[in-house]
């Protein structure tokens, strides 16, 4: 099932690309400089928002899987006897 062109599988592998940018990032710093240059990579708030991002997509693609499609809704109704 897709929504908005988004599949389980692409979902999971925005997932495992985004862990790979965050190791690099803790791994290598998130700036250097050579000689008079300076690079600066993202953000670690950003990927981590992206990290979340794509974890909950992967989260809810795996449970439409499990259940068809279908929320569970059960109804209670409290009595006191």
């Amino acid at each position: 099932m897709a929504r908005q062109g988004i599949t389980l599988q692409i979902a999971r592998q925005h997932l495992a690309e985004w862990l790979k940018a965050e190791l690099i990032l803790t791994e290598g710093g998130q700036s250097y400089q050579m000689g008079s240059r300076m690079l600066t990579r993202a953000s670690l708030r950003e990927i981590r928002n992206e990290i979340k991002f794509w974890h909950d997509k992967v989260q809810e693609f795996e449970l439409i899987k499990k259940h068809g499609g279908r929320n569970r809704v059960i109804r209670a109704v409290p009595r006191d006897l």
